[in-house]
């Protein structure tokens, strides 16, 4: 039985899914005007990891994630750089998915983009309307936050805590507003800005309404999983949640799932303190399967540190697992311990996705399998598991001088001719290639 802890009722509920052994999964994607940094990496590995154990318990996941690219600060990067909203917001993507494999991270089902989907947030928005729950005020729309029900409860905050923080604002935006705390749907478009035709005249979609408009179109009036940063429980999922169940009228997501903030050497990561790291430049010093692994064991809720010995550890725990998965088969297996090791692990993995406790109990089959247990059907679910952290294996496959070599160490031990073999043994140790004499032939590791 899965538990997650539901960001809503700040609690641990039982995961029961809208349709049987089937996941309808949304999770905030990047605004697309630059390289992703290590916190939306932290977000897509993190949901890649609970999709994936999804998945080994049997599920299918529809797993999806959406592109903002029409943005304040798309329009303002795309004029610096000479381009179009699109042509930069293009280049961005393609970017990310590049970014992510590296890390990776599992294609979404589906990557829907704002653009593509400008008819269904105008009608998603004149509903609102017709319904009083939205208001046109000079080319501007706005939602009646007071109209909703149990506004900002994700955020555990109440209207008066946000009356608070909205007093004494005054901009050309709040005197358009009926109330302070209401939020733009739809803005008019200022000369010269990418826009698109209205009820409301020339404009474009406010950043909430795009979600909600995505999600609802692809998955359904009702989700089971809405996820994303812990950054984006207020205002973002408050106002998707407000204004897609003020449509429906049902529950927009059954769950609300948010990951930590990182931290870089027990900073928060911020462009003004010069610690800002991007994806595209880790990945020119750091092994992605490496980053990827080093996420992916850190508990998805919790805030995690971002360090150069805290890379160097997941590298190390890494290789061993790696070198592990490569130990040549023994003739005894204890079926009896196995399966009470992949009981933990499903155990610590249920609760709330724990890849912390759940690494742990991967450590210890490590050692259990370095310790002599070890067969085709041990190593298949290994290989099933260490996937879920991102672990792949591909075949290698050495290059014809050093098939010759080990051919000729062959020959050499044949002939008992051992001086030779130990010779050719420490030439390919020097390739990183460690050898393993077994009862079946000769198996190697690289290092």
């Amino acid at each position: 039985m899965i538990k997650i802890y539901d960001t809503m009722t700040r609690s641990l509920r039982e995961f029961v899914p809208i349709h049987k052994n089937t996941v309808n999964m949304y999770v905030c994607g990047p605004t697309v005007y630059n390289y992703i940094h290590i916190g939306n990496a932290r977000s897509a590995v993190a949901f890649d990891t609970i999709r994936r154990y999804f998945e080994y318990r049997g599920y299918r996941v529809n797993y999806v994630s959406n592109f903002t690219d029409v943005d304040d600060k798309i329009i303002k990067a795309a004029a610096k750089a000479g381009m179009t909203t699109k042509e930069l917001s293009d280049k961005f993507i393609a970017a990310f998915k590049e970014d992510v494999a590296a890390l990776g991270v599992k294609p979404a089902t589906a990557n829907p983009r704002v653009i593509d989907y400008m008819d269904e947030i105008i009608d998603f928005v004149q509903v609102l309307v017709d319904k009083g729950f939205a208001y046109e005020t000079a080319g501007d729309v706005y939602f009646r936050v007071r109209k909703s029900g149990h506004y900002a409860a994700l955020a555990n905050k109440t209207l008066e805590e946000l009356e608070i923080g909205a007093s004494g604002r005054v901009d050309a935006e709040s005197e358009l507003k009926e109330d302070p705390l209401d939020f733009a749907l739809w803005k008019s478009a200022k000369p010269g800005e990418v826009s698109w035709s209205s009820p409301w005249g020339q404009g474009r979609p406010g950043w909430h309404i795009e979600c909600s408009v995505m999600a609802t179109e692809i998955l359904g009036d009702t989700i089971d999983i809405h996820g994303g940063g812990a950054d984006l429980e207020f205002p973002h999922h408050t106002n998707e949640i407000a204004q897609s169940e003020a449509k429906t009228g049902k529950t927009f997501a059954n769950y609300w799932m948010h990951n930590g903030f990182v931290n870089i050497d027990n900073e928060k990561m911020s462009k003004s303190l010069g610690n800002f790291i991007t994806v595209h430049d880790a990945l020119k010093t750091m092994d992605g399967q490496v980053l990827r692994f080093f996420f992916a064991t850190q508990h998805y809720r919790k805030p995690f540190n971002f360090t150069e010995k805290a890379i160097h550890d997941a590298e190390v725990n890494l290789k061993y697992l790696k070198n592990t998965y490569e130990q040549p088969f023994t003739d005894t297996v204890d079926e009896a311990e196995f399966a009470q090791l992949l009981e933990r692990f499903q155990e610590a993995m249920d609760e709330d996705f724990n890849t912390a406790n759940g690494i742990t109990v991967v450590f210890e089959m490590a050692k259990w399998i370095n310790s002599g247990h070890y067969n085709q059907a041990v190593k298949d679910k290994f290989a099933e598991i260490l996937q879920i952290f991102g672990i792949v294996f591909v075949e290698e496959v050495l290059d014809a001088d050093i098939e010759k070599l080990i051919e000729e160490r062959q020959a050499a031990r044949a002939a008992r001719d051992f001086e030779t073999a130990d010779a050719i043994r420490a030439q390919l140790a020097a390739q990183g290639i460690r050898l393993l004499d077994t009862t079946d032939g000769v198996r190697w590791t690289r290092d």
